[in-house]
């Protein structure tokens, strides 16, 4: 931040105090607010809007022009040849060289009372507009999948930055005691982008997203073995605080501070997590209302663990969803996927706004890129989309958004921006803005020069606060 964290200094002043007695040490440390000092909760720059962030990734990239985007246009020239102006100087990661147009194939209708305009594919997400800001200039400068996926959470094309989460949680610390500041839940494969989309970088590893996992033990190792109760875990992490409390005193390195941290949450985890992750207790109403099943791996169900997540102190929860790169069949693919995550996602806003935590929980739905105006495959029926990243959409709801606006508005084939373009950085800047974080503030010094999540750019997007 302004006053940036030396973390040699902080790692020894976080464990200064030698009268501490070695029995239960880490508790203590903990209780008297010393070691818990990197992930204590700060109030940042200003007075934040939102103080949880639930951010969606859907993986692979959702046509924007047949979900958000609509293009009259486009249909009336569905199968022509694309201009050629709109191609030269142009990358893609499949298309052929004449490729033709390809208009939407879905109805679009308007919802609340600012008319939202969404396709028939999003139903739910209609009933919830009102609480919507959509932003329809979004622009990357990467066009394939891994590299894309880091850009749009890091900031940065290539591995090695830390992630949004590991920022936020970096500049606001943690909202609770017994639960991880930054949780990651992933429907399917592990995305292109790796673990990187949620690592920590060069920032201390206290500040890394943490994977739960849908079925078994949510997180690996956290569970005491065969043979090993409580009491005999209690001692087992009290005598390696000890020793690694050694190690820091004659190091001063903070990633000895962060294990002895990550022990300790790791003991108290054993009985929160659990719980938290079991969905048995919620109401039959509101089990139906996502559409979720205790006890499955289901996008629904880490819709409603994200409600539970946040409702519980955890400061960044972060979805992925795989399986939206449709580069054929998109008629018949397209349907499924919505069909999986727009009663979810529609719920979680309802949910959060019935409980009074929306206006204090930023939710944003996005991805790496969009999808092109042109149709990729040699017949309408198998067709699909090409990567597209220079003009794509995302939405923001809660947390300081104002409800039912659409920012932006690309040319008639949906193509370029032609009012308001909107850039990763200037999307990741907003965000940091409304969890009170300043983007040109909020820094850290690494090799000898100061490094920011929004690189040398971003501004923040005013219309949609």
């Amino acid at each position: 931040m302004s006053e940036k964290l030396d973390d040699r200094g902080l790692a020894r002043r976080a464990f200064l105090g030698q009268g501490l007695g070695m029995a239960g040490l880490a508790g203590a440390l903990v209780d008297d607010g010393v070691l818990a000092a990197p992930l204590d909760a700060r109030p940042g720059h200003a007075g934040p809007r939102a103080k949880r962030l639930i951010f969606l990734h859907m993986v692979g990239a959702p046509s924007q022009l047949d979900l958000f985007d609509e293009k009259p246009v486009l249909r009336r020239y569905d199968g022509r040849e694309c201009p050629a102006e709109l191609l030269a100087g142009q990358r893609f990661a499949f298309l052929g060289k004449k490729p033709r147009l390809m208009g939407s194939p879905f109805r679009f209708r308007r919802h609340g009372e600012a008319g939202l305009n969404l396709s028939e594919l999003l139903p739910h997400l209609g009933g919830v507009a009102d609480e919507i800001s959509l932003l329809r200039t979004l622009h990357s400068e990467e066009f394939n999948h891994g590299p894309a996926q880091v850009f749009s959470l890091t900031g940065f094309g290539r591995q090695g930055r830390p992630s949004m989460g590991a920022w936020l949680s970096y500049g606001l610390g943690s909202l609770s005691r017994d639960l991880p500041s930054f949780v990651v839940l992933v429907t399917g494969l592990t995305p292109g982008g790796g673990s990187s989309l949620w690592g920590n970088g060069f920032l201390p590893s206290v500040y890394q997203g943490v994977r739960f996992r849908a079925q078994g033990d949510p997180v690996l190792y956290a569970s005491n073995p065969a043979g090993v109760d409580r009491s005999a875990r209690r001692r087992i992490v009290d005598d390696v605080v000890k020793l690694n409390r050694l190690r820091l005193d004659a190091l001063g390195d903070p990633e000895i501070a962060t294990r002895i941290a990550n022990y300790e949450l790791a003991f108290r985890m054993q009985t929160a997590v659990p719980g938290m992750m079991d969905l048995s207790g919620e109401t039959a109403a509101t089990l139906a209302s996502y559409g979720a099943t205790p006890g499955r791996a289901s996008f629904a169900n880490n819709c409603l663990l994200a409600r539970r997540l946040v409702e519980r102190g955890v400061r960044v929860v972060q979805l992925f969803d795989q399986g939206w790169d449709h580069h054929g069949s998109i008629r018949k693919r397209l349907p499924v996927k919505t069909r999986q995550v727009d009663q979810p996602i529609a719920a979680l806003i309802a949910d959060l706004r019935q409980r009074g935590l929306l206006d204090e929980t930023l939710v944003v739905f996005a991805s790496e890129f969009g999808r092109t105006p042109m149709l990729q495959g040699a017949s309408a029926t198998a067709a699909g989309r090409d990567h597209h990243k220079d003009a794509f959409c995302a939405w923001l709801a809660g947390g300081g958004v104002v409800g039912g606006r659409t920012v932006g508005q690309t040319d008639e084939l949906g193509y370029f921006p032609s009012r308001d373009p909107v850039e990763i950085h200037d999307l990741h800047a907003t965000i940091l803005h409304l969890m009170g974080l300043d983007h040109e503030r909020l820094v850290y010094r690494f090799q000898g020069r100061e490094y920011r999540l929004t690189n040398i750019s971003g501004r923040v997007v005013s219309q949609l606060l």
